[in-house]
């Protein structure tokens, strides 16, 4: 397909033929409509080489089929990003994280190696010692380098129960305190922070095993059970220690049911006992056919009154981070997620030389500030990202100008390489992607 563009005489630009209501993502591309769609029908696994503990994957592949797959055979990758429907693809060439993330990095710091088409309509492999500037420049790019067509994740073996602990926290500077603390205990398989309000947390630290305390076990993947999120809560209603054993891929998929807790602005009775049993099936409606089903009209509103965003900060900033979140944005819960961030090249890497800890903030819901303005509210909160050296994820909404983006993201290596594998001519830049003001 793209050797034909380019006989054609490569007159636009080139993305891939997914239609954009198939994505996770919330942000309706407008670009697939002007684009020369290019098909990419790669949903295998292709083989799991448990010598060199690698699976190869094709880009479609999803969290959910990739866990079905390898569990059965001992195995699960490193950070398994949350919900079911998340594509190796997009995960890579946007990013992915898990609360194993702050002993494993993000999604693309597990992976070993990409098979991309390039341009000019031929086939490489990139890895960190061949055609390592491509390896480096791939993730956060948004299919803006070329189109990939397999990845190589490492592979950990896996263990049927995460033991969880769940301690409820007061005060904003113990809670950030307590997180960052646990956060570098590298013995934690897991950990993850639920922010209720300002002063209100629940810290969870899980650790892989197969043993269980019979008692203690909680299928959290059913249907009829408690949303995570709610189910979480309690401790801290409660003001209580406590710990269970989930199985591990019901661990791994704990915020899906929900959406995180998305749903509950969706189905507001959704986590009400009578409706779990009777319709908890049901649920979750797929993201793609919300969107598919969604008019113009509700996602305006949707996007005026509602927040979704993840924003990577370094640790340090954690207590400074949810003060500005509360002040611009408050939405509760919030998501913490931990992760070491290490000083590759790419658009993305710590300050300083050495590896950095950061922390991802997820917002999730409707903002209570009384002032909100989805443009002018969700630039302060940029301009503060920026501030402080972090990122933001690019599947949200992104208000940022060209200047601005360009002094989030490290540009320098991905520049270089579109102008020299004239990527120029066939895909956007990630920015004119991705952001609204180049949109509109």
């Amino acid at each position: 397909q793209v050797r034909e563009w380019k006989k054609e005489g490569s007159k636009r630009y080139m993305c891939t033929g997914r239609p954009g209501w198939l994505t996770v993502s919330l942000r309706v591309g407008k670009y697939k409509k002007i684009h020369k769609n290019i098909m990419i029908n790669l949903m295998d696994v292709l083989e799991v080489d448990s010598e060199r503990q690698v699976v190869r994957v094709e880009p479609l592949v999803s969290m959910g089929q990739l866990t079905a797959h390898l569990n059965p055979m001992g195995w699960t990758i490193p950070v398994v990003p949350e919900l079911d429907d998340l594509t190796v693809g997009g995960l890579i060439m946007g990013t992915g994280i898990e609360s194993s993330s702050h002993i494993y990095g993000l999604f693309q710091h597990t992976c070993v190696a990409y098979e991309l088409v390039l341009a000019d309509g031929s086939l490489v492999r990139c890895s960190p010692t061949e055609n390592s500037d491509l390896f480096y420049a791939v993730p956060w790019s948004c299919g803006t380098l070329g189109f990939l067509v397999a990845a190589e994740i490492k592979m950990i073996p896996a263990k049927k129960y995460v033991k969880i602990h769940y301690e409820p926290v007061r005060g904003l500077q113990k809670i950030c305190d307590k997180f960052t603390e646990e956060s570098k205990k590298k013995e934690n398989s897991f950990v993850e922070g639920l922010v209720y309000s300002l002063e209100e947390a629940v810290i969870m630290t899980g650790i892989l095993t197969d043993e269980a305390e019979q008692s203690k076990i909680n299928k959290i993947g059913n249907y009829y059970k408690p949303w995570f999120f709610k189910h979480v809560e309690k401790y801290l209603k409660a003001d209580r220690t406590g710990i269970e054993y989930i199985p591990s891929r019901h661990y791994y998929h704990r915020h899906t049911r929900s959406i995180f807790w998305e749903l509950q602005d969706i189905i507001p009775f959704g986590n009400n006992p009578v409706f779990r049993y009777l319709f908890g099936w049901m649920v979750p409606p797929k993201i793609s056919l919300l969107k598919l089903t969604q008019g113009e009209a509700i996602r305006k509103l949707y996007e005026q009154h509602h927040v979704v965003q993840d924003m990577l900060v370094p640790m340090k900033s954690l207590e400074k981070s949810i003060q500005t979140f509360h002040a611009d944005l408050n939405v509760y819960p919030l998501w913490l997620c931990p992760f070491i961030l290490p000083n590759n090249p790419g658009m993305v890497h710590p300050k300083g030389d050495e590896t950095e800890l950061y922390v991802d903030i997820g917002a999730y819901g409707e903002p209570k500030r009384k002032q909100f303005e989805a443009r002018a509210s969700m630039r302060q909160m940029e301009k503060f990202v920026r501030s402080v050296h972090g990122f933001q994820m690019l599947y949200a909404d992104c208000y940022m100008t060209r200047e601005e983006f360009w002094d989030m993201f490290d540009g320098s290596l991905y520049h270089k390489l579109r102008e020299q594998m004239s990527c120029k001519d066939a895909f956007p830049e990630v920015y004119d992607k991705i952001c609204k003001a180049a949109r509109h």
